[in-house]
């Protein structure tokens, strides 16, 4: 069965994003020399959040490293882009330079060649050493995926930090399961009440049906509404 080490529940999207700033603000509290490095998810869900987060003014913005758990092999332009929406929402709206964003390249024509660009990425930023996310936050799908992580591919890819996947509407390059299971924390987060009913499905799985069962319980937070 899935298991989380604290549940937010929350009704309505508003409480649950204040719920969600007070996590982060403590977690970020604990930068001193150190750098904090942020996974952030994309697709529309998220987008609410990040604007609130973008008028947050005691976050140490320039201590933070921003990654993505996946993006679609589309253009940058695209409506569609993660990385687009997450700059539309937040990392332009916040005081932070380019080189606080390692982003997914979707420019070589080769899915293959920029997945092994972001794992190269990531080693390089961790000095190859094991990758170690402080806080991952992670969207899920309606059908219990997260990240680019769907049934076919979750378990693929296990020993790298970073893998592929083709499906009918988009490409997708992200995290693999074992370097999202490997941060510090993660944040879970489901904020719509249209998710609801895949919530309570995977808090229920206890057959592993779902990419989102996979997540390592320790120090995983789940956020939802209904």
């Amino acid at each position: 069965m899935a298991k989380f080490a604290k549940i937010i529940h929350e009704n309505n999207e508003n409480l649950l994003i204040k719920k969600f700033i007070e996590h982060f603000k403590h977690q970020a509290s604990k930068i001193r020399k150190k750098r904090l490095t942020f996974v952030l998810t994309g697709g529309d869900t998220p987008i609410k959040l990040y604007n609130k987060l973008s008028k947050e003014k005691t976050i140490p913005w320039n201590k933070i490293d921003f990654f993505l758990s996946d993006e679609r092999y589309v253009s940058e332009k695209s409506k569609f882009s993660n990385i687009n929406i997450c700059k539309k929402n937040l990392l332009d709206k916040i005081n932070i330079s380019e080189k606080q964003i390692y982003k997914i390249s979707t420019n070589n024509k080769s899915v293959k060649k920029d997945t092994k660009i972001y794992e190269k990425k990531i080693k390089k930023y961790f000095n190859n050493k094991k990758a170690i996310f402080d806080l991952s936050l992670i969207g899920m799908g309606q059908d219990g995926h997260i990240a680019g992580l769907f049934k076919e591919n979750v378990l693929i890819n296990s020993k790298s930090n970073v893998g592929y996947v083709k499906k009918m509407d988009f490409t997708r390059i992200g995290l693999s399961l074992k370097c999202i299971n490997d941060s510090k924390m993660i944040f879970l987060w489901a904020p719509k009440k249209k998710q609801t009913k895949i919530v309570k499905k995977v808090l229920q799985d206890k057959k592993f049906k779902y990419p989102a069962s996979f997540l390592r319980e320790r120090n995983s937070f789940l956020f939802y509404s209904s």
